[in-house]
């Protein structure tokens, strides 16, 4: 009997996934020969001209303290701005109520609060300033301002009531405060004592605004760090 001949295995052709797999292979020992080949005369001739390196390092580091030191002036300029800042009540009358705001804002910085930022306007939840002072407290205030001062209609309960339903759920307060140019009803005192609260009428803004001592020094009764508004 005659043998038949071995019948001959085909070679699988290579699926498209291996043929992108090989591609990209190639691709990549190409890439890598080619980085190889601009890194090799580069590095020769960074070794050659070493001297641009210390130039360069020289510079940047002059770059650096350049701008570290213009940093450092200009937060040493604001903290003098800042610590000199002082407001005359006929001043504060002529504001409009936006700055009047921002002008509290300032006074709370000025006293050390650098987190205090003007927050006032539509959906503002009745708070105008926030600020976190140096002991940690969290303050939230209302401004009230009237462009006739003592002589423009007086702040009433509303006004009170309305950031007191916000002031502490909302913002976590732990000192509520409502400041005005003007006057407080008659009514004010007794409700801020049962809500909590504390108010700045005129003469106390005056006080504070023209001297150099912080908010919490002239209120009376502000609660330490960690404790709710005790009254006022």
């Amino acid at each position: 009997m005659t043998r038949r001949p071995p019948t001959r295995r085909r070679r699988r052709r290579p699926t498209r996934r291996q043929q992108r797999q090989q591609a990209q292979l190639t691709a990549w020992l190409l890439g890598a020969a080619a980085a190889v080949a601009l890194v090799i005369p580069a590095v020769n001739w960074l070794l050659t001209h070493w001297w641009l390196l210390v130039v360069l390092a020289v510079a940047s580091a002059l770059v650096g303290a350049v701008l570290l030191h213009r940093r450092r002036q200009r937060a040493r300029w604001e903290q003098t701005r800042r610590q000199g800042l002082r407001y005359a009540l006929p001043r504060l009358d002529a504001l409009h109520h936006r700055e009047f705001e921002y002008a509290i804002r300032d006074l709370m910085r000025r006293d050390g609060c650098t987190d205090a930022r003007q927050i006032g306007g539509a959906g503002d939840n009745a708070a105008d300033v926030l600020a976190t002072d140096p002991l940690g407290r969290k303050w939230v205030i209302q401004c009230k301002h009237r462009r006739n001062g003592a002589g423009g209609s007086s702040v009433g309960t509303p006004d009170l009531q309305r950031v007191n339903g916000t002031a502490r759920q909302l913002y976590g307060a732990d000192v509520v405060l409502v400041v005005t140019n003007g006057l407080f009803s008659t009514r004010c005192a007794p409700l801020a004592r049962q809500l909590r609260m504390h108010l700045a009428d005129r003469h106390l803004l005056a006080d504070w605004a023209a001297g150099s001592r912080p908010l919490w020094d002239l209120l009376p009764q502000i609660p330490p760090p960690g404790r709710p508004s005790p009254p006022t």
